[in-house]
């Protein structure tokens, strides 16, 4: 370190005016200082976040990023390993094929004699083929005919279900397809059904009947929402999009056999709350977000807690490093116990044993942390503690987890939607957007056929009949 300019005898010697002043300059430049000090120390915490220890989604790490430091690379080759079970095509049987060509080698390949006869267990070999799309055009000649008693003339009108415009259930049914599971804009579904089917079609085509789809599947929408309230267990999560130039918010709500998707203006509890109903009595999967405080009962999700653990044990500060690896190792040894519980390793009654003291492990570390007296930590773990009983919900009801996986496996789909589509333009494509991500994700929870679903909604609409329900077949 460099030595002073000014030495202290010079200092002494200098008139107090000089030494005030001086010593204004230092405290300003000290706590400047310090100040920058704790905006780089902010960046540096910034700079280390990844997607083990912070929020971050997985997907902003490259996939072919290095690991954590130390950890062995492993030896195995990509792809399959070793004496893994081999999974192939089944053949179909050969009388649900379309075409069956019989192949006879015609001379023997060793001395040329002719060959006759059949092979009663030829090799199979089936090629798989798309057969040549062409759109199926139906034309409805409407006759008018002139009374000759009155004179007065009629028309023939459609048949039940014929639409008044030009695009069937299928077509109609395919590109709602296309948008909501496909994740295409309007104006590549447009040129998919064009080049690849033949059916002329313009991005304004798209947009009817995008609309149309929304209007034949909100009522099994609406029925959904309508049996949130009832629901004994919830996960919520949520993404930030656009509907136009303003900011909206894409809910995911996940009920052991559905899930509804809401398009909001806003993050605020209302917006649950318009959802849910005053009445609700079940217990919600959740971040630590403000929004859902409101809600009676919570179970704050762990997979999240994990990784702010693993932040704080990133820390370069001693105090904040040593807490974050001693929250580290209850929270690992709490999933391994889930997982075995999950299993059916351990019952209920054991697993719930065998959590007490990892709970009273964690809940006196949070408090040792709350009085810490370390700026970084104190805040989160004053919060944890006072509401620490939404931590361990899922001890005390049966069919609670301890994460909110399952809500934020279902709102991936609707993420990469919307980095792909940048969100909606009008209500009325918030609408669609909201209808179609729920159609798709509760015929995938049920393992229902998606796209006869939407056909046969669609037709229902057509013929004056109520919507199918998504609700679970008794």
């Amino acid at each position: 370190m460099s030595s002073l300019p000014i030495t202290s005898e010079q200092l002494a010697a200098s008139p107090p005016e000089f030494r005030a002043l001086l010593q204004t300059v230092i405290d300003y430049y000290e706590g400047r200082i310090a100040q920058l000090e704790g905006r780089i120390a902010e960046l540096e915490s910034r700079l280390g976040k990844t997607p083990q220890n912070s929020s971050l989604p997985p997907s902003s790490r490259h996939p072919h990023a290095k690991g954590a430091a130390g950890k062995a690379k492993s030896k195995k080759k990509r792809g399959g390993q070793l004496g893994h079970a081999r999974h192939e095509r089944p053949l179909l049987p050969t009388q649900d094929c379309d075409d069956v060509e019989s192949l006879k080698p015609s001379e023997c390949r060793r001395c040329g004699m002719k060959l006759s006869g059949r092979d009663r267990e030829p090799l199979r070999h089936q090629v798989w083929e798309v057969p040549s799309i062409e759109p199926h055009v139906t034309e409805y000649q409407r006759h008018r005919l002139r009374c000759s008693s009155c004179g007065a003339t009629t028309c023939a009108t459609l048949p039940p279900g014929v639409p008044t415009g030009q695009a069937g259930p299928r077509l109609i049914a395919l590109t709602a397809l296309l948008m909501g599971c496909f994740r295409q804009s309007k104006s590549r579904t447009a040129l998919f059904l064009s080049t690849v089917l033949g059916q002329p079609c313009s991005t304004g085509w798209v947009v009817k009947l995008q609309n149309q789809a929304t209007g034949a599947l909100r009522g099994a929408y609406n029925e959904l929402a309508a049996q949130l309230p009832r629901q004994p267990v919830l996960g919520i999560d949520e993404t930030p999009t656009q509907e136009g130039p303003a900011k909206s918010w894409l809910g995911t709500y996940v009920a052991a056999a559905f899930t509804l998707f809401a398009v909001r203006p806003s993050r605020a509890a209302s917006g649950v709350t318009d959802l849910l109903g005053p009445s609700f009595e079940g217990v919600v999967h959740c971040d630590r977000a403000r929004m859902y405080w409101s809600l009676s009962r919570l179970q704050g999700c762990w997979a999240h807690l994990k990784r702010d653990f693993q932040a704080l044990a990133d820390d370069g500060r001693g105090k904040v490093k040593r807490l974050g690896r001693d929250l580290l190792r209850p929270t690992r040894q709490m999933f391994r116990l889930w997982a075995r519980y999950r299993d059916g390793t351990v019952s209920r009654p054991g697993f719930k044993r065998l959590m007490h003291p990892v709970r009273q492990e964690i809940d006196a570390l949070l408090l040792r942390g709350a009085f810490g007296g370390e700026k970084r930590i104190v805040g989160m773990c004053n919060e944890l503690y006072d509401h620490r009983t939404r931590l361990w919900t899922f001890l005390d009801v049966e069919g609670v987890e301890p994460t909110n996986n399952a809500s934020e496996r279902a709102l991936r789909h609707a993420v990469i939607w919307r980095k792909l589509s940048f969100g909606t333009q009008s209500a009325a494509g918030s609408r669609f957007v909201e209808t179609i991500l729920t159609v798709i994700e509760t015929c995938r929870q049920q393992q229902r056929p998606l796209f006869p679903y939407l056909v046969e909604a669609i037709e229902a609409r057509r013929l004056g009949k109520p919507c199918p329900s998504l609700l679970p077949r008794a």
